[in-house]
């Protein structure tokens, strides 16, 4: 993880997500069709911005009662957490939903979790099951997920650390994500670093067109002169 220090996190924050992926078509053209959300999410709190952090991955089942009882739901339920704490920050927790066509049928995220996450340095959630106390999360913490909903049924954990696919998109644990309110993208670690300048270059492309098409008078010919004076932005 040493290629990716807090200047260039900072850097990334300040891009939004469709930017981050545009720019990953210029530094990594082979993930262009995959690596990202490909499903809609709700984002409880669009005004957060971006997170980006490092996965934590995870599994829930909440249709039916866990199988894991007794000493062994504590040392599930105490390693998950353990987990959550360790490895690289800030993190970003990523969890699938194993009940199928009853996902979301209840909601591991709430007022608690998010407090307990957002202390142990997680930004934020990306799951494809439900989320409920919107208002009453912790301050700051980011909620994406299938749907909301009110109750958290027999919410459980079922593993961690594993790879998961969320939303279209397959995570696995360490991976870099970056999230917004349109969705989220893996950024390969390798790749990072270009992204900024990447970012930069493509913005500059594309002012010329939109600073073309916010003239008076402005059009078809006007537009193709903006795209003829593309071809000449460094």
């Amino acid at each position: 993880m040493s290629q990716v220090d807090e200047t260039l996190l900072q850097q990334l924050r300040e891009l939004d997500t469709p930017t981050v992926c545009n720019a990953l078509e210029a530094v990594a053209p082979d993930r262009r069709g995959f690596g990202y959300t490909t499903e809609p999410l709700v984002c409880t709190r669009p005004e957060l911005g971006s997170m980006v952090g490092f996965a934590r991955t995870a599994t829930i089942k909440a249709r039916e009662p866990s199988q894991v009882r007794g000493a062994d739901a504590r040392q599930l339920s105490q390693g998950y957490y353990a987990y959550i704490d360790g490895g690289p920050k800030p993190s970003i927790v990523v969890i699938q939903d194993l009940d199928a066509e009853s996902k979301g049928y209840g909601a591991f995220w709430g007022e608690v979790n998010s407090n307990i996450h957002f202390g142990l340095g997680c930004l934020g959630v990306i799951t494809d099951g439900s989320v409920r106390d919107v208002p009453d999360a912790a301050n700051g913490f980011q909620m994406l997920a299938d749907r909301i909903g009110p109750s958290h049924a027999f919410v459980h954990v079922v593993g961690f650390g594993d790879k998961v696919d969320v939303a279209g998109m397959e995570v696995s644990d360490g991976d870099l994500i970056h999230s917004d309110q349109h969705g989220a993208v893996v950024i390969p670690i390798d790749a990072a670093g270009g992204v900024p300048a990447a970012a930069a270059r493509i913005a500059r492309v594309e002012s010329v067109v939109i600073e073309a098409s916010q003239q008076p008078g402005f059009d078809f010919e006007a537009l193709k002169r903006a795209w003829g004076k593309q071809a000449e932005v460094h």
